[in-house]
């Protein structure tokens, strides 16, 4: 009988483990390797779409000679639109837009795991969001792929003519891109395990009920909220009834020229210094206000008072126009008889537009007070009595009290607030504007903000849905990019108190 000495070793927990190693490192490097390709093969110079004949093509078309001299025989997603927009072929503009979106969304994913394998930051439970963020680049390449080859057959029955195929290097992204997925899903299914972590299967046989819950939300954000940005598409084109809402000429950025000339620094000025004093102001009175009225004690004064606050937010729009109106009208306003009664001259604030600014932002207070109050006083409630009791013993004052215990719990929900809000900062209170000055011309270089702008070239121009798509489309990028840098300035400074 050998000795225990004298036997080979067997596979081991070493080896296992190696093998392990082993695997991830080759699965990691399918991914990687997939995503340099797709990159490689993204440049502008390496075409997607090749068009067979395009001098016949350009001439069938009904094209002129100086469009046709423009255009080319070949192209890359990056200005595959430039052929739409030559060719008046607006039935196929969305189609390419979705492209260029795919596109952009793929380079982007690409890009940040490269960065993220480059920077081999730390994390607590191995790769995983390594390999999420892996599987997601794969997914973008493998939808792009999809999608550009079904554009094939797509733009081709549209012009009527089989002119357009596309390139293999479709076929290569696609087929690395899948291939590229599974080896990733591989090795991530071995680190869930190691580190106990389920997938989304899992967790919707486990939680089915939730998720079922969540239904009825998830298909009314998808029909109101996700549906209709298919509709930004609209701020690229020139709409007319005849091509209809899907097929009208591609004008590329024309809309946008056109805002630029509409004086689009004054209309961004306006609206992001109005939303500012709004939620400065509005949230600085709302906290004075939610401490002086969680400070009372008598019962019935308190209740009152809230109340009292609370109520102009009910008032209608209607209603304050004419409470405007009949304050500061100039032959019989309220303000101008008791100007007139103290023997002074009257005001007349509708042809004054340096009043208005400081009227607007009274009103914007005086409707929005009291409904914004409410959240920080619920915030201040919640505050456990034990803080307050034992500062009192402490000896704090009252200010003290506030400055020590109060404003720094009532923080998050400040921040959080704040940032929400920064959201929407170039949407101004259409109603409160538009209800107060109308359309008084004489007034608008300093009330004029993005939403009454749009709402008059709609209203006065019926094919301008081009133009109000646009400026909807600036608005929201500018607050998307906004709260984004916000989110991130106030995630490295405090993360709890952070969106996301």
């Amino acid at each position: 009988m050998k000795s225990k000495e004298n036997q080979k070793p067997g596979p081991g927990l070493s080896a296992i483990f190696e093998k392990e190693y082993l695997g991830k490192k080759l699965g990691l490097l399918a991914g990687i390797a997939a995503s340099v390709i797709t990159l490689l093969l993204s440049v502008p110079l390496v075409k997607w779409i090749y068009i067979i004949e395009p001098a016949s093509l350009f001439k069938t078309m009904g094209l002129a000679d100086d469009v046709i001299s423009k255009l080319q025989s070949s192209y890359s997603l990056f200005n595959l639109l430039s052929f739409v927009k030559l060719t008046k072929q607006g039935n196929i503009g969305l189609f390419t837009m979705i492209l260029l979106i795919l596109f952009t969304a793929s380079i982007y994913f690409n890009v940040v795991l490269l960065i993220r394998v480059l920077l081999k930051k730390k994390e607590s439970k191995g790769n995983l969001h390594l390999y999420f963020t892996a599987k997601i680049a794969m997914v973008f390449n493998g939808a792009l792929s999809a999608a550009a080859i079904i554009y094939m057959p797509f733009a081709n029955k549209k012009i009527g003519t089989d002119a357009i195929f596309v390139s293999p290097v479709i076929y290569i992204i696609l087929i690395i891109s899948i291939a590229a997925y599974g080896a990733v899903k591989s090795i991530e299914k071995t680190e869930r395990e190691l580190y106990r972590e389920h997938g989304f299967l899992y967790e919707l046989k486990k939680n089915w009920v939730l998720f079922a819950m969540l239904v009825p939300a998830a298909v009314y954000l998808l029909i109101n909220n996700y549906l209709p940005m298919v509709g930004v598409y609209y701020a690229f084109t020139s709409f007319n009834f005849r091509d209809g809402l899907w097929a009208s000429p591609y004008v590329g950025l024309k809309n946008f020229e056109y805002l630029l000339k509409a004086d689009l620094f004054k209309l961004t000025k306006n609206t992001i210094l109005y939303n500012f004093v709004f939620i400065a102001l509005g949230n600085v009175l709302q906290i004075v206000f939610a401490i002086f009225v969680s400070q009372v004690g008598v019962k019935w004064f308190k209740k009152t008072s809230q109340t009292l606050m609370f109520m102009p937010y009910f008032v209608s729009f209607v209603i304050l126009k004419v409470l405007v109106y009949n304050l500061f009208e100039y032959d019989s306003g309220v303000v101008n008889t008791m100007v007139v009664a103290m023997g002074g001259q009257k005001i007349d604030f509708y042809n004054a537009p340096h009043y208005w600014p400081f009227l607007i932002t009274v009103f914007y207070i005086w409707k929005n007070l009291g409904y914004g109050m409410v959240v920080y006083l619920a915030t201040i409630i919640g505050i456990s009595d034990e803080y307050y009791d034992a500062a009192k013993v402490d000896g704090a004052s009252i200010v003290q009290q506030i400055r020590y215990i109060t404003l720094p719990l009532i923080k998050p929900t400040f921040i959080i607030l704040f940032l929400f809000s920064l959201g929407s900062i170039m949407k101004g209170q259409f109603e409160l504007f538009y209800q107060m000055v109308g359309t008084n011309g004489v007034l608008y270089n300093a009330t004029d903000i993005f939403d009454t702008y749009v709402y008059r070239i709609t209203t006065t121009q019926p094919l301008s849905i081009g133009i109000g798509t646009a400026a909807g489309l600036y608005q929201s990028l500018f607050g998307f990019i906004l709260i984004m840098v916000t989110n991130f300035i106030v995630k490295k400074k405090n993360p709890d108190y952070a969106l996301f």
